[in-house]
């Protein structure tokens, strides 16, 4: 029955978010009410909520199931948004996965499915 989900993560700045998102990300904008933003890549949808408190994207984030893990990881190394201590690694339950930090402070996992292979 389920399909899809979209995360909806905290916001500091409309505007860094929106630009971090596609310009570091490769995100599309689609729409921004009143700080309420809308961006996707390929099939995910990410949307973010306006807050002044830094303490919620401290404590937020979401995990992304990706294909080519290693390709994305290249790219976002190279826009130097990997989290220092989210590199590249496969982990015990099967997942090849890294983590980024947002401009707001949220934590995205990005993992591909390595048990099949």
């Amino acid at each position: 029955m389920l399909k899809t989900a979209t995360p909806i993560l905290a916001s500091l700045n409309a505007d860094e978010t929106i630009q971090f998102y596609t310009e570091k990300l490769g995100f599309t904008f689609h729409n921004n009410w009143d700080g309420y933003i809308i961006l996707s890549k390929d099939d995910i949808g990410i949307h973010l909520w306006p807050t002044n408190d830094e303490s919620v994207p401290k404590n937020t984030g979401c995990y992304i199931y990706v294909t080519e893990v290693d390709q994305l990881y290249a790219e976002y190394t190279a826009q130097g948004v990997v989290h220092p201590n989210g590199k590249l690694k496969n982990m015990p339950w099967g997942m090849r996965q890294f983590s980024i930090l947002d401009n707001s402070g949220n934590i995205i996992h990005f993992g591909e499915d390595i048990r099949a292979k």
